[in-house]
């Protein structure tokens, strides 16, 4: 059952042309096996076995947004069942091949961005999220040590399409942030906006100019469902032993990205 959805994953993802401007981005259909995709919906957790974003992450002010963390220790809640299914799932698919395709998928992004560095140790995580009536996410770049962020999408079907990840650009062209806070709608343009569709996946670099976020949630009775996958750089505090989920990757500049055009309203910049 894993086999297949790994080996559909790593050729979808793999194979995925990069959407450059306004940073590096892609979205992908039908990333696992239509029976595997059936799999995951049989086995999501009720909304009882969810903890509220602020519990789980310290997050302040995103009342609509609960989650349960995939490790070993977070899944207790679930039935045997669906414990087995998500416990299975994880270990192919945190902290092993599937980290070190993304890796190489982003490698000349993450040969700039940390060029000069004699070696850098990255992580990944994962996290299930159900996001309900009025959730809305202001443009932001995301966090100074995230790296790359995977949403995959788990509607059960269509109806949910205008509720994705939307791309924005500041109205200032000058503005990026390095990252950190959540800003106001109002002065962004919302550029795309991705289908939140079944088995569907948007993928992107983090950068000074990475904006994303989720235009506000209206449609009663919303269950926005998405499994996070995110690769952090750690920084290790001396004499403290590397973790075992870690790699290390020695940077190297090896290819510089497309500019974007002479028009754009925002600078590529990492």
């Amino acid at each position: 059952m894993f086999l297949d959805a790994e080996m559909q994953l790593a050729y979808k993802v793999g194979n995925a042309p990069f959407n450059m401007f306004p940073y590096p981005h892609f979205y992908v259909p039908d990333v696992f096996p239509k029976a595997f995709y059936d799999d995951i919906q049989r086995n999501l957790p009720e909304p009882r076995d969810l903890r509220p974003i602020a519990e789980a992450r310290s997050v302040k002010g995103y009342d609509e947004r609960f989650v349960l963390g995939m490790h070993d220790k977070d899944l207790t809640v679930l039935p045997d069942s669906k414990r087995e299914f998500w416990a299975g799932f994880m270990r192919w698919f945190v902290g092993a091949h599937f980290r070190d395709l993304i890796l190489r998928k982003f490698k000349p992004f993450i040969d700039q961005r940390f060029a000069g560095k004699s070696e850098v140790m990255f992580h990944d995580e994962a996290l299930l999220v159900q996001d309900i009536t009025n959730y809305k996410l202001g443009p932001h770049t995301d966090a100074l040590r995230k790296v790359v962020t995977l949403l995959f999408y788990l509607p059960p079907d269509e109806s949910q399409s205008h509720l994705g990840t939307s791309i924005y650009v500041p109205n200032d062209p000058e503005f990026t942030c390095p990252g950190g806070p959540h800003h106001d709608h109002s002065k962004f343009t919302r550029l795309h906006t991705n289908p939140f569709l079944p088995n569907s996946m948007f993928a992107f670099f983090k950068t000074n100019n990475s904006f994303h976020g989720v235009e506000p949630i209206a449609d009663p009775g919303t269950r926005r469902w998405l499994l996070l996958y995110d690769i952090f750089v750690r920084e290790e505090k001396p004499g403290k032993a590397p973790e075992k989920a870690a790699i290390t990757v020695r940077p190297r500049v090896t290819v510089t990205p497309a500019p974007a055009p002479q028009k754009s309203k925002v600078k590529f910049t990492f």
